[in-house]
């Protein structure tokens, strides 16, 4: 059978239209097959991401278990910190309550301790009046011990009163001898410690000084120093002359006896346990009262071993020889010269009709106001 021309085109038309719808088919497969690639590498890419994710998120939810975990760490720590901190706050203050109640304590301890500082202070001064300074400074500074005990030392030794004192009491009231004699004591006390004296007692009107203990200066200036103050007073007493009447309504002024010796002596306490005297005994102070008694009035009176000590500064006179109660052989006596010491400061005024002495030491206001009313008196004379 033979096709015809239109049946061939025909055919090839159909052939040429199922190419096309092939190609077509063809194109359209490759578009659906791109869009499904590009699907799958999408939903491959979000697979992939979603691992990641995945995989973050494990990381991130074990960090933020570490973190939960190093937090509540912490926060026990914290917690312990905190419980530490209020314990010490409150040690602190516990500490500082206490501190504050010691303070108080030791202010409260402190001032009762100036209290009885200041008590014992006030008795301590009473009790100084009992003592002499050296005896007391060496008691209270802990150089010597209220035990009994004593012991032998080379001493000078002194003595004085005041001459006719029982006759003098019987003309003045209790509250002016009491007067006049504390004056007189606290005055002659004055010398005696000034020159290192240690002053043992006051017995009435008498005095006891002793010069070698607790402190010396060797026995020579023990010695010297004890005769310096004896012509001190003896000089004071001259000095005070116009003050008995004035002040004490005495006729006479008081004179005083004095009575020095050197030797060894027993020093120390005497007395029982519950009472003590720090005082001295032996030959040499019954020799220094025995000179004392046999002086004359305003004279100072020594042994030969005082002599002996001081010749080579002060001049003396040797007298006669004593008895003395305890002592087997005579005693030499010398007396001290007391003008002689003081000649040095005499002053001499001599005219054909005037003749003045006047001892520049002893000298006092009221001497040269009197000699002043003298002049005046010669000059009114001499123009009449």
């Amino acid at each position: 059978m033979v096709n015809s021309p239109n049946s061939n085109n025909d055919q090839l038309s159909e052939i040429e239209a199922e190419r096309q719808e092939a190609a077509e088919a063809t194109r359209l497969m490759k578009e659906k097959t791109q869009t499904i690639e590009k699907e799958l590498k999408k939903l491959k890419l979000e697979l992939q991401l979603r691992k990641n994710l995945a995989v973050e998120l494990e990381k991130q939810k074990k960090l933020a278990a570490e973190a939960n975990e190093s937090a509540k760490e912490k926060a026990r720590e914290l917690d312990k910190l905190l419980k530490k901190q209020k314990l010490e706050v409150q040690l602190r203050k516990n500490l500082a309550d206490e501190m504050q109640k010691q303070k108080e304590i030791a202010v409260s301890a402190e001032k009762m301790a100036l209290e009885k500082k200041n008590e014992i202070e006030s008795i301590s001064k009473q009790l100084s009046k009992y003592l002499s300074p050296q005896i007391y400074h060496s008691i209270f500074s802990g150089e010597k011990k209220a035990d009994i005990v004593s012991q032998r030392k080379k001493l000078t030794i002194f003595f004085s009163d005041i001459v006719g004192f029982t006759e003098i009491t019987d003309t003045l009231e209790a509250e002016e001898i009491s007067s006049m004699l504390n004056f007189y004591l606290t005055e002659m006390s004055q010398i005696a410690l000034s020159h290192g004296g240690t002053i043992d007692k006051y017995v009435g009107d008498a005095i006891l000084v002793f010069f070698g203990d607790p402190e010396t200066h060797g026995v020579q200036q023990d010695a010297i120093n004890c005769v310096n103050m004896a012509i001190a007073m003896q000089s004071k007493m001259r000095g005070l002359r116009n003050e008995w009447g004035t002040k004490f309504g005495l006729r006479e002024p008081l004179s005083i006896r004095c009575g020095i010796a050197t030797g060894y002596c027993t020093v120390g306490n005497f007395g029982s346990e519950d009472r003590l005297d720090y005082t001295v005994i032996g030959s040499q102070v019954n020799l220094a009262a025995r000179l004392e008694s046999i002086a004359k009035p305003g004279s100072i009176l020594i042994s030969f071993d005082t002599y002996s000590q001081v010749s080579s500064e002060i001049q003396c006179d040797e007298l006669d020889k004593v008895s003395v109660k305890g002592i087997r052989e005579e005693v030499r006596t010398f007396e001290v010269l007391i003008e002689k010491k003081t000649a040095q400061n005499i002053e001499k005024i001599e005219t054909n009709n005037i003749q003045l002495t006047a001892d520049m030491d002893q000298i006092e206001l009221n001497d040269i106001k009197e000699i002043e009313k003298f002049l005046k008196k010669l000059k009114t004379n001499k123009k009449h």
